[in-house]
């Protein structure tokens, strides 16, 4: 297998995606936040001190996937045509589920940015509501699908 993140001396290089034809591609990445019923509720009824919890984060997940090429490394810039960040809240499972929808006319995939935007969208909920509970538990943060581009489709 051959690593294109090195050049020939191991030195980490951006990859060189100027060959790649231009493609529709699409990620969605989701992940959770495990709450009390205190911040579930607070929530829910948005009566959490710092603002509309949901709203907030998701404008701060959207941020984030437009920022990912500045915050990782080797990761291109890219020119986002959507993205979309939403949330399920189980509430007999204490846990908000976010989904992070990032499409692109681009050379190079969408992953790290609808993954980045999903883990900002659960840090926020999570700094958010600490002063009510600090025993939140962010988890299972995965890809869920990719499409378009060189190696084809992914379905988790």
């Amino acid at each position: 297998m051959e690593f294109t993140h090195f050049d020939e001396k191991g030195n980490a290089i951006m990859v060189d995606v100027t060959e790649k034809n231009i493609t529709s591609r699409t990620a969605i990445a989701e992940g959770s936040i495990l709450v009390s019923d205190e911040i579930m509720q607070a929530v829910t009824e948005q009566k959490v001190k710092k603002g509309d919890v949901l709203g907030v984060s998701r404008v701060a997940g959207i941020m984030a996937v437009k920022q990912t090429s500045s915050m990782i490394p080797m990761c291109h810039p890219l020119p986002i045509g959507k993205c979309a960040v939403d949330f399920e809240l189980l509430p007999d499972q204490n846990l908000i589920r976010a989904v992070c929808t990032v499409k692109v006319e681009g050379r190079t995939g969408v992953e790290m940015e609808a993954l980045h935007g999903v883990s900002t969208a659960l840090l926020t909920i999570y700094d958010m509501c600490k002063a009510i509970d600090k025993r939140m538990v962010i988890k299972d943060i995965h890809l869920v699908e990719k499409t378009g581009g060189k190696s084809g489709n992914f379905y988790f």
